[in-house]
Order: structure tokens, then sequence, then C-alpha cells
């Protein structure tokens, strides 16, 4: 029985990452052989096992055989007789199929029969073998790689294989769950703009995400987007919420925000009368489609409709303000608020020549919503009982009262600047 550490964790330590997860592949072993030392089966699909002092995942090695379309038609072989070259041809990119081992003297050897390394040092994205066409996942890790390793190009023959899957229908076939799984990691990375890129260019992004994919060559307003393309527009706005190290709440809202502006009539282009309505359902579609989870989905409902209004709340009175707020449901959902107005800061400055201006609308909404706060409704609701109101008539007295205090922020703000 031999052991070799695999995948991230050998790829992460050639290139001087930080290794938080470590893979391990057991090569000559059986089920019987790994539970006899204590080893802990997890493995459903195939022979997994956890470490019984480390809890780490020790996989035996195995072979995999396409059956069927999509990512799960796999039938999966695992013996001791398979080999350490037979399970590193499994994998996907040449870069993850190194293994390493320590011998009696702790000195490492890497086992690298596919170049990994030199593509390392090459900084290039390839395809192990032939048998990455078998699974379409993969179109979606070599994007989400691209956003990680951003100095890394993808090798021009496995963008062609990409592309020929794509063109054969395998990318329909993959299960939301899974791409959903893929899309939010790769907006997490740090330029996300680079998985988007990867999946317009080998024509995924078409298939998965048609309503983002159709934002290229969609013009915008010069004056107010001096990029002009709405594609070009959303990568940067993604791109500047992974500089804010925007949570994925943001980052997805950042990707939906615009949606609306491919759909906007030939005739009326460049203005996207509207766009922010169109933008709100054409979300409902994907989020249903992808199964987003409902704290994403919740936030970029709110960024799509009401990103306009927030870019231009500095020229709103106060009951406007507290009409905006009340529809971001900032004043139970403060936090969420936060988030809104990042995302919306995000998209200010994800234009080009805008990158290093101020937002001033955050901090300042920000500054409104603490007035509002400062109202104490508890008070206003008791006098209101004890005059016989209730119901809606309250809940007039308290929307005035949040009025008052913005229009009271405003007036002592005015005074400020003035002095």
């Amino acid at each position: 029985m031999q052991i070799y550490m695999v995948g991230g964790a050998v790829r992460d330590k050639l290139l001087g990452r930080p290794v938080n997860d470590h893979d391990w592949v057991v090569v000559g072993a059986s089920p019987e052989q790994m539970l006899a030392q204590g080893y802990l089966p997890v493995g459903r699909d195939f022979p997994v096992f956890l470490h019984p002092e480390t809890r780490e995942e020790y996989a035996l090695a195995r072979t995999e055989r396409k059956s069927g379309r999509g990512y799960r038609g796999f039938v999966v072989q695992s013996s001791p007789d398979v080999t350490l070259e037979e399970d590193l041809s499994r994998r996907d990119l040449t870069i993850n199929s190194i293994a390493s081992s320590t011998d009696e003297s702790g000195a490492t050897r890497l086992f690298d029969p596919y170049h990994g390394e030199k593509d390392l040092r090459a900084r290039v994205l390839r395809h192990v073998t032939d048998a990455f066409r078998e699974d379409p996942v993969r179109i979606l890790r070599v994007a989400r790689f691209a956003a990680r390793f951003t100095d890394f190009t993808v090798a021009p023959e496995t963008m062609q294989l990409m592309r020929e899957m794509v063109e054969h229908g395998e990318v329909n076939h993959l299960v939301p769950e899974r791409v959903w799984q893929e899309l939010e990691r790769g907006l997490m990375e740090e330029k996300p703009s680079r998985m988007f890129e990867v999946l317009r260019e080998c024509g995924a992004l078409q298939v998965l995400l048609p309503e983002a994919a159709r934002l290229w060559g969609v013009p915008q307003r010069a004056d107010y987007h001096p990029e002009v393309d709405t594609g070009v527009h959303l990568m940067m706005v993604l791109d500047m919420a992974a500089r804010l190290s925007a949570p994925l709440t943001v980052r997805f809202a950042c990707l939906a925000h615009d949606l609306g502006k491919g759909t906007t009539p030939a005739d009326v282009l460049p203005r996207h009368i509207d766009h922010e309505t169109r933008s709100a359902e054409l979300l409902k579609d994907v989020a249903e489609r992808l199964r987003v989870p409902v704290d994403c989905r919740e936030t970029a409902d709110v960024v799509a409709r009401e990103h306009g209004h927030i870019h231009r709340s500095q020229d709103l009175s106060a009951a406007a303000l507290v009409r905006l707020l009340e529809r971001c449901d900032a004043i139970r959902k403060p936090e969420r608020f936060a988030e809104i107005l990042l995302a919306c800061e995000c998209d200010a400055r994800g234009r080009l020549g805008f990158e290093e201006s101020a937002y001033p609308q955050r901090p300042r909404l920000l500054a409104v919503l603490a007035a509002v706060q400062s109202v104490v409704t508890r008070e206003i609701a008791a006098q209101a009982a004890a005059r016989g109101q209730s119901g809606p008539q309250v809940g007039a007295l308290i929307h005035q009262a949040r009025v008052e205090a913005v229009a009271q922020w405003l007036q002592a703000q005015a005074h400020s600047a003035a002095t």
C-alpha cells in the first residue's frame, strides 16, 4: 500500500500558495485493508475514507469510464491493481495531476507523468487526456481556475476541446446545483471576470447564462459609461467587487444588476429606459433555473430594482429617501442594506476611468438610515394607542416621524457645508 498527496495541495505548494486542504490517494489497497487500519468509509460513489486521526480524505486509486451524458454518467472502478498513473490520468488539468510522496529520509518525490510542473512554470491550464471531454463540469472548473490563477492562460487545444463539448451538447446536461456550485466559487475568486470570459470564449456562457452572454455588444451612453459595451461593464463591476472583498451576495447582485440591458429595444439604444425592472424579471428566471440561495437572490433583486435610485439619491428629498429605504427594507434588514450599497458602489466604480472615484452615496445613505433608526417607534405607537389610533394610522405616524428625522439630518448637513 502506497499513499500519495495529490491535486490542489501539491499544485499550491509548488506555486508557493497557502495549502488549506490535503487530498490523498492510496494505491495498492482494498477497502478491507483501509477498514482494518481504522479508516472510516464516507464515499458513496467510490471508496473514500477519513483518516482515523487527521480526518483528511483518502481515496483509493480509481479509473472512470463514461456511461452517459452529464457529470454523473460514469462507471467507477477501484481496485488494488489501479496504478497511480491511471488514477492521475482521469484528472482535469495537468497542474492538478501531480502526486508527491515522502520517503523514509523525509525527502519529497514528485510523480508527474503528464508534465504538470512544466505547465505550472509556463502558467498554462491544459487538459490531461482526451477523457476531459467526458465531464462537462470540467469546463466550469477551467474557467474558475482562470479566475483564481490570473496570470495563467488556457491552452489552445484545451479551449478547442471545450468548444467541441459545448457544440455536442454536453453542457446542456449539467444539473443546476453543480453549475451554481462552480459559479459561486468562481465569483469569489481573485478576478471573476476571467471565469466569464473563458466561458464566453468556448460558448458555454451562452448555454448556461444567456442573459449575461447577450450583454456583450450592447452599447451604453458614453457620457455615463466610457467603456460603452455593457458586457465589458459587467466584467469591470465583478472585478471591482473582488477588489473590495465583497461577499457572495454582493457579487451575485453585481452579476445580475444590468441583465435587462440585454433586452433593450435596438431603436432606443444606447439609452436603457426601465432596464431595472427588466433586470429584476430576468433575475427571477436565473435564480430559479440555477437554484440560487435565497439570500443571494433577495439582495440581487433589490440591487437590480433600486441601483439607479441609489446612484441618484443625493438629489432626493427626505420623503423620497425614506421611501427608498422602505423599498429596500433597510430598516428591518440594515446589514443587507449595507451590502446593497456596496454592490451599487461596485457598479459605479466598475466603469472606465471611475475605478478610483469615491462613492459618497454609500456613507450618506448609511447616515440617513441611522437618522431613521433614531426614531423611537414604541413611543409613537404608545401615544397613538392613547389617542385610540391603530394599524395604518400608527404606520403613517411612524413614517412621518422618520421623514422629519431625515429632514433634520439634511438640514444639519446643509448647515455644516455652508459653514
